[in-house]
């Protein structure tokens, strides 16, 4: 009779929410895919376009839940926001030994068994149902009305199905320390930081330096973009706004001549950009904050507000610089600081902090950590 295989799981699962972008969370997928290529991936739908296509190996089996098949699915699956603990349920993982889920949402939530270890890989615990339930009422105009009510029993819902759904976790990973210290006041789970890949390769960073500064985001409120434009409406300097979003009209109303914007450009010309740019603009409190770390990886310092993922990625005065308060005048204040002191920063040096957050360094700390809870889980030892 053969011996099981203590050393390593011998099958996993990987569970995402939803598949529909190669953005920062899917990236995480694609290298836990890298590390586990036989794995099965599980998500809610999927709706990659084709130029995303390619974060999922070709032999790797996809399964969907229900909500694939549901009306309008392909445009407005967060609609089925209230169906989502229900669908992340109803699949089956009884046949893996390890199952790491990418949570921002729900996945978390999926169902096993005594003897399958689960790994949780937190991108943020559901900001709009716990810390911003309020800015998100505000913003979608759901403050009053029976609309409104609805909105807020669904979200008082989602809090007690979310909160149960983390005791199904057996060990929670987080994406910086600042989530780490979220996952603790949500659910009172401690949690082992291992922060994502970033692909630093893809940026040069001895590129001579231009005369503009540069803001790559989606244009919606949390992200701050308008402190960008009124403060260099009031400096007077060249700015470049690289995003999409709801508010970028307004903001584009909102900005004098010395502000450019690009919609969505090909990821070659924001890699110019950002190789090029005097200096990268950050005012967003974000939970990690890819694109700051991408910045320094092509060699430009970083102007950041100073609460959340940036105070772990920006090193003031070597990387960047840090502003305390989410306002105009402060971020006003830094861009001078910065400008005055712009000769201390050097290029070669940025950029060698920003290989500290590489794919490859992901990859090994996320082996290294899910073989030690493996055997840990194997010897039935306690995985806190």
């Amino acid at each position: 009779m053969l011996e099981p295989n203590l050393d390593q799981p011998a099958t996993t699962a990987v569970v995402h929410e939803w598949l529909v972008s190669r953005a920062g969370s899917e990236k995480v997928v694609e290298q836990m895919l890298a590390v586990y290529p036989q794995a099965d991936l599980f998500s809610l739908v999927e709706f990659l376009p084709d130029d995303a296509r390619g974060l999922i190996p070709a032999n790797t089996q996809v399964q969907t839940s229900f909500i694939q098949q549901l009306p309008w699915a392909r445009r407005h699956f967060r609609q089925y926001l209230p169906l989502m603990p229900l669908a992340i349920e109803q699949f089956d993982l009884s046949a893996y030994d390890l199952v790491l889920s990418s949570n921002h949402a729900v996945a978390k939530g999926v169902l096993t068994r005594p003897h399958q270890l689960h790994i949780s890989y937190v991108h943020t615990p559901i900001r709009y149902a716990w810390d911003l339930q309020q800015q998100y009422l505000q913003q979608a105009g759901l403050t009053s009305g029976l609309k409104g009510a609805l909105t807020r029993f669904m979200l008082h819902y989602l809090r007690l199905w979310d909160v149960a759904a983390a005791h199904r976790v057996d060990c929670f990973v987080a994406n910086s320390r600042f989530v780490a210290q979220r996952i603790w006041k949500t659910y009172r789970r401690p949690a082992t930081v291992i922060y994502p890949p970033v692909a630093v390769d893809r940026f040069r960073w001895h590129q001579p330096r231009d005369e503009f500064y540069l803001t790559v985001s989606r244009c919606v409120p949390y992200k701050r973009v308008d402190l960008s434009v009124q403060a260099f409406n009031q400096l007077g300097l060249p700015l470049v706004v690289i995003g999409d979003g709801p508010a970028m009209d307004s903001l584009q109303r909102l900005a004098k001549s010395n502000i450019t914007f690009l919609r969505n450009p090909p990821d070659s010309v924001v890699s110019e950009y950002m190789e090029r740019c005097r200096g990268f603009i950050f005012p967003a409190e974000e939970d990690f904050g890819i694109t700051v770390v991408e910045a320094q990886a092509a060699g430009a310092p970083v102007i950041a507000y100073g609460r959340g993922g940036c105070t772990e990625t920006v090193q003031p005065g070597k990387t960047g610089v840090l502003f305390q308060y989410q306002t105009v005048d402060h971020l006003i204040d830094a861009v001078r600081a910065f400008e005055a002191n712009r000769s201390q920063f050097s290029a070669e040096l940025i950029r060698r902090h920003a290989e500290t957050f590489s794919a490859p360094r992901f990859r090994q700390q996320l082996l290294t950590y899910v073989n030690d809870k493996w055997l840990q889980f194997q010897r039935g030892d306690a995985l806190e």
